[in-house]
């Protein structure tokens, strides 16, 4: 009978159109496979779970007697990314749903705690240095960020991982991507949080990205595909926001890797603090140029009038995801990053990563495979490293460069979301114009191979996005004080 319980919400879970039938079905199996009472134990050699329990209930006995000092200096001095190893892979994967309660305990109290400090009057902090105290704290805690692989139309996938992320209120406001993932990036970036739901309706946007131009086309230098199809799409459904007035309008960072065409130039991110004042739409557009499909892409700007006009018009840039796909190194130095998750849709990736993304240890059974992958990787790296430095002719010399560093590349995160497989009709549609019924297809599969790492997600990010809220409601309280005082001046200045 338990068996057949079992297989009934394996089922279920396999099927289900939401989180919530998801959660229902995965509580059921962790029930019924004993993992419910392993929750509920404290100790485990995965995790320092002495420290745990000591900073819960320091922080429990600070709220409890309203002992204000004591509990900034603990969250001040005691937040720390990962503390007792509690991000531990091992905690997430013995269960569906949640990890030890005690961790779980934890970061409820350290969130509590933040929104306890943040919202109530305290003697001597006023909020200009509760501001400065949180912005420092996040500084020193870190954030997450979400990575956007390319993928082509198969990147229709990531909408899904933004949805599941965006409803269980643990969306990044760092976002990256390359290729059709700096697409979807910029998407993102240029809609609020409360218009995240309007963005990931198919039939709000224009999808016609593709029009065939023909192998002529392409011998020309021109693409096989139309760039100026691909130009307008984007245009369509970005905007013409630059960087800068994309963050200011909904408080989050885009970053859009391109990869250079000439020689004596290196990859770059584009972003609010490298390039304020480049048209998202264009970034985009040069990171989605794939060499062979379409030519490289002049970047374009806004002058101090706000008119377009050509970025460093004698460089060109093409595809992101060639040497930067996921740019983890880039983000830690400009974000104080400390947590990755990435949604991989390459179909020369997917293959090669655990069964569906996920992060898990290594068995005995797929040893040889692992240790033939790492060998090929090696002497793949070896030999296309020798080429890129010494062949002749150019063009040869380019394309070994681009296999190197597609090989030396690294394309999963902390947490990597990526599909279980592709199978043939989606390799058909990689250059086609998806319908919104595929979209929407996509979009649930995007959802189930998130559901399954939220609580992973959750214990790495619930407090980064906490910070990040206190620092916002701060600025607004802080901004309000200072127009009140403002009014306050001026009836004054009016009654003299």
């Amino acid at each position: 009978m338990t068996d057949d319980r079992i297989r009934k919400f394996r089922k279920m879970l396999a099927e289900a159109p939401n989180y919530e039938v998801w959660k229902a079905a995965a509580l059921e199996l962790d029930f019924l496979e004993g993992n419910a009472e392993w929750k509920e134990e404290f100790a485990s050699d995965l995790y320092h779970y002495e420290l745990i329990y000591d900073r819960l209930s320091n922080l429990r006995q600070y709220r409890q007697q309203n002992d204000f000092e004591r509990l900034k200096r603990a969250l001040r001095e005691g937040l720390h990314h990962d503390l007792g190893n509690m991000g531990n892979p091992g905690l997430y994967t013995r269960s569906r749903v949640g990890t030890k309660h005690l961790i779980e305990e934890y970061i409820v109290q350290v969130c509590e705690g933040l929104d306890f400090l943040c919202d109530r009057p305290v003697p001597g902090f006023p909020v200009a240095d509760k501001l400065q105290f949180f912005r420092d704290t996040l500084n020193s805690y870190g954030r997450p960020a979400l990575l956007l692989s390319g993928g082509a139309t198969l990147g229709v996938f990531h909408f899904g991982v933004i949805k599941a992320l965006w409803e269980k209120g643990l969306l990044p406001q760092v976002v990256a991507g390359s290729s059709t993932g700096a697409i979807i990036a910029g998407l993102l970036g240029v809609h609020t949080d409360a218009e995240v739901p309007e963005m990931l309706v198919p039939e709000n946007h224009n999808l016609k990205a593709w029009k065939w131009r023909g192998l002529l086309s392409a011998m020309r230098g021109d693409g096989l595909m139309d760039q100026e199809q691909l130009k307008s799409c984007l245009r369509d459904n970005i905007g013409e926001l630059t960087f800068e007035e994309a963050f200011l309008r909904t408080g989050r960072s885009i970053n859009v890797s391109v990869s250079p065409v000439q020689a004596h130039q290196k990859a770059r991110l584009l972003c609010g603090y490298t390039s304020p004042y480049l048209l998202v739409w264009s970034a985009v557009l040069a990171s989605a140029a794939v060499p062979g499909i379409f030519p490289p892409v002049t970047l374009m700007k806004k002058d101090i009038h706000g008119h377009s006009l050509p970025y460093m018009p004698r460089l060109k840039f093409v595809d992101g995801s060639v040497v930067s796909d996921l740019p983890i190194e880039r983000l830690m130095h400009l974000y104080d990053v400390n947590y990755t998750i990435a949604s991989q849709t390459n179909p020369h990736v997917v293959p090669f990563l655990p069964a569906g993304g996920r992060d898990q240890k290594l068995s005995l059974a797929r040893l040889p495979w692992h240790l033939v992958k790492a060998e090929f990787q090696f002497h793949g790296q070896g030999l296309f490293d020798y080429l890129r430095k010494r062949v002749r002719p150019e063009m040869l010399r380019q394309l070994s460069g681009q296999a190197y560093t597609i090989m030396a590349q690294r394309y999963s995160g902390d947490v990597t979301i990526a599909p279980p497989s592709y199978r043939f009709r989606d390799f058909r549609r990689m250059l086609a114009n998806p319908e919104p019924e595929y979209v929407r297809e996509m979009i649930l599969a995007g959802e189930r191979a998130t559901w399954p790492k939220i609580s992973m997600i959750r214990s790495h990010a619930r407090i980064s996005k906490t910070l990040e809220r206190c620092v916002r409601r701060l600025k607004s309280q802080q901004k309000r004080a200072s127009g009140e005082l403002r009014l306050v001046s001026n009836a004054d200045s009016g009654a003299s």
